[in-house]
């Protein structure tokens, strides 16, 4: 069933940027899990072919394509694995911050370069003792002359050993009653002084996604490099987070869709006890639940997207749609292991690596819990 947003423009680009994947990704996806990492050729690759930031307007270098054509760009690319993750998150989570909130200046420095893969942004919010909690966030700016000084650490941060660009979620006044109104973003370049990366952290999946350390002592931040207005940044995050966990939810219900596939496949091949495996009756009803589940799924995030495509407050349905589906997306992956039997936990069968990569879905772009939380406080109770 084709979603009512696609249109015949969004099919040809999907079989345009199909085809790319396939002879630029497809093939190398494995070496790259193996390596830790996405190489900045490929990111390149992207730019040139204009598969970074379509939405972006025409005098920046893009060509204000539609939220649809972020849709297609991140089923495809959740096809190939879930560690192109961060190439999402530069297109559809970072970037819109510079465009919806950066100056003039900042969006003629940064937005062409952001298009043809120039530069790699990142978004800097989670520090070891806050996560969810964004106004718990200890990282301070204290304005000094033309520069912000800059002391925190980060952690958990997608893109971030290969970023240039990264936007951080800092205390610019510590005192601020309630301690959200104190909170700013500001843009950090990659040779910042006293800014410093630490490891690439080694997660339990997503390998090929580069997730580092992020630290900063005494970083001489320029005050030109402030997003928006002091005070405003969590305003700003709450905004912009809702676009996030919709593309966590889409990555999360195409990963459903794919684990669903390749078991379906694995158990009309495989025989026992004389007759294929998806001749039990048993398995016939696994299938038949996830199936329904994937159903429910994709016409429940197709509606959210359509309606935040209308401008729409989807504050509500998306927090649903994050939780639920990428709950949903774990119980399938589970099923599907379990349909592969031993074989399913065997490095060269894919549903391994994907029963690896799916549950971090629940946890980053707010857990899970706070998304129950996020609905609860809207049903008026």
């Amino acid at each position: 069933m084709t979603a009512r947003y696609l249109r015949e423009e969004h099919h040809i680009f999907r079989d345009a940027f199909r085809k790319f994947l396939e002879k630029e990704a497809y093939p190398y996806y494995e070496e790259w899990e193996k390596r830790g990492i996405i190489p900045r050729s490929f990111w390149a690759k992207m730019g040139e072919n204009g598969f970074l930031c379509p939405w972006v307007d025409e005098q920046y270098g893009g060509f204000n394509a539609d939220f649809a054509y972020s849709v297609v760009i991140n089923e495809e690319l959740e096809k190939v694995g879930s560690s192109m993750v961060g190439i999402g998150l530069h297109n559809d989570i970072v970037v819109p911050y510079l465009a919806s909130y950066g100056t003039e200046e900042q969006k003629r420095k940064w937005l062409p370069k952001c298009v043809s893969g120039e530069i790699i942004t990142a978004i800097a919010m989670t520090e070891p003792g806050a996560g969810s909690d964004l106004a718990g966030i200890s990282t301070t700016a204290v304005k000094d002359g033309d520069y912000y000084i800059v002391n925190g650490q980060k952690t958990f941060i997608t893109n971030g050993i290969h970023a240039d660009l990264i936007i951080v979620a800092c205390k610019t006044d510590p005192n601020a009653k309630p301690p959200h109104r104190g909170i700013s973003l500001l843009v950090v370049e990659r040779d910042t002084p006293g800014f410093t990366r630490g490891r690439k952290l080694e997660k339990v999946g997503l390998r090929a996604q580069d997730t580092a350390e992020l630290f900063f002592n005494d970083a001489k931040v320029p005050k030109e490099n402030l997003l928006g207005e002091e005070g405003k940044g969590f305003y700003y995050l709450m905004e912009k987070l809702q676009q996030e966990r919709l593309v966590v939810a889409i990555a999360a219900q195409t990963a459903a869709e794919v684990m669903f596939e390749l078991t379906k496949q694995y158990v009309m091949q495989r025989s026992a006890f004389g007759k294929r495996i998806s001749e039990f009756q048993t398995v016939q009803f696994r299938l038949a639940e996830m199936a329904t589940e994937i159903a429910l799924g994709r016409t429940f995030v197709d509606r959210v997207i359509e309606e935040h495509m209308q401008g729409k407050n989807v504050v509500t349905h998306v927090s649903m749609a994050k939780w639920w589906i990428t709950e949903m997306a774990k119980r399938v992956a589970a099923e599907s292991m379990q349909l592969h039997g031993g074989y399913g936990y065997m490095e060269e069968y894919e549903i391994a690596r994907r029963y690896r990569d799916i549950p971090v879905s629940a946890i980053y772009a707010g857990t899970n819990e706070m998304m129950k939380t996020i609905i609860a406080r809207n049903l008026d109770l």
